[in-house]
């Protein structure tokens, strides 16, 4: 049916274009709708993102995490001897303790402080697959030396250009002085400005309620050809209860979860779409009610004249798909645009997706066609007789 209209004399643009301010006040409409709903998500997936960047680059097959660890900013420490307990399972090739804390940076321009994941290493065995700390890896074994996250946030003080004029360079963190000696790229998140990366006797050195035996993550490195899955099984079986042998898949959803389910942030995010949602169909609503309601005595006419509830209930859905789609443009546009922005602004690791934008279109003509099919009730009591 639907394709005879769209053949047919173009009734509905034509009726739909024929007040052009109505026209621009409802693509307006839905475009704004579009952009709060495409700047909610952006954000949200962001959050995500940069949440589970320093997942992809750890140097690692299977994962040991505590139990009580659903996330990096309170992540639970475990007993060192379970890692190199797995040495004695087969496929296991090697292990890498990781240690984790959050630590007070002090800007070395403006001396501000500010929050900074660090994340501690045996420099002789790195935990990450990144080539600049892999190649900085023998500074690190030196005390109090550190690597600095050049992904970091402005807030953090321009270190790079510091190490251009003297390398090293002295800062402060957790009021103990150590010295920076190379960048490596992660990135900022929603938990920490930037990241640093030093051996473990610097780590323990800057968080001295910390013991060497005590560790946040094992990374286990597998031999060739081994079934991942496998050994998995086999490490559950003589590992406690109380610790989690997690795929590198599993680890970061681990995370990627916490922060949909367990945080308040992602309702808050969901609500904004929510919210975004709604306003757009209660403007195409208003649009449509207004043109039936302007238009119901040529509605009454074409009844009149043979034509059925659903040609002509066709015509309103043919100016809902076409209000979305004129709406959906420039939102995407206008999103695009903050994307590249906040981007800039912030170091987050925000970009439109492909899916995203698919799934918003999708979203934005049910959006539409719902408003549609709403103001088609007062269409359905377009009676001749009653008109006129």
């Amino acid at each position: 049916m639907f394709r005879k209209l769209f053949r047919k004399t173009p009734l509905a643009w034509l009726q739909m274009s024929r007040q052009k301010t109505r026209l621009l006040a409802a693509i307006a409409g839905i475009t704004f709708a579009d952009f709060l709903m495409f700047f909610q998500l952006g954000i949200r997936d962001a959050l995500f993102d940069s949440q589970v960047s320093p997942y992809a680059t750890l140097q690692g097959d299977l994962f040991l995490v505590n139990k009580l660890s659903d996330n990096l900013a309170s992540v639970k420490s475990f007993s060192r001897d379970k890692l190199y307990q797995t040495l004695g399972v087969d496929g296991v090739a090697s292990v890498r303790p990781l240690y984790i804390g959050q630590a007070t940076w002090r800007n070395p321009d403006s001396q501000a402080s500010r929050q900074v994941f660090v994340y501690g290493i045996d420099p002789n065995r790195s935990a990450f697959i990144s080539p600049d700390v892999n190649q900085n890896l023998d500074k690190l074994k030196l005390l109090n030396r550190a690597l600095f996250d050049k992904g970091g946030l402005p807030q953090l003080g321009n270190v790079s250009a510091l190490l251009k004029k003297n390398n090293p360079i002295s800062v402060q963190v957790n009021n103990f002085e150590i010295k920076v000696v190379g960048l490596f790229l992660l990135g900022s998140s929603f938990s920490a400005e930037g990241n640093l990366i030093t051996s473990d006797s610097t780590f323990l050195r800057l968080f001295t309620r910390r013991k060497a035996d005590e560790i946040d993550v094992g990374i286990i490195k597998l031999q060739p050809n081994t079934s991942i899955e496998q050994v998995q099984a086999n490490l559950r079986t003589i590992l406690p209860n109380d610790l989690l042998v997690l795929t590198l898949n599993e680890f970061t959803a681990r995370e990627r979860t916490y922060w949909e389910t367990g945080s308040p942030i992602g309702f808050i995010f969901g609500l904004g779409v929510a919210v975004g949602f709604l306003v757009g169909a209660v403007i195409v609503y208003q649009i449509l009610y207004t043109d039936v309601s302007d238009h119901l005595p040529e509605y009454a006419t074409l009844k009149a004249m043979g034509y059925s509830d659903g040609y002509l209930i066709g015509i309103i859905i043919q100016e809902a798909l076409f209000l979305a789609i004129l709406g959906f443009i420039p939102g995407f546009l206008l999103a695009n645009g903050l994307y590249t922005l906040f981007r800039s602004a912030t170091l987050l690791p925000i970009a439109m997706k492909l899916n995203r934008a698919i799934a918003l279109l999708m979203l934005t003509m049910i959006m539409c066609a719902g408003a549609g099919a709403i103001a088609m009730r007062k269409l359905r009591a377009a009676d001749p007789a009653d008109i006129f």
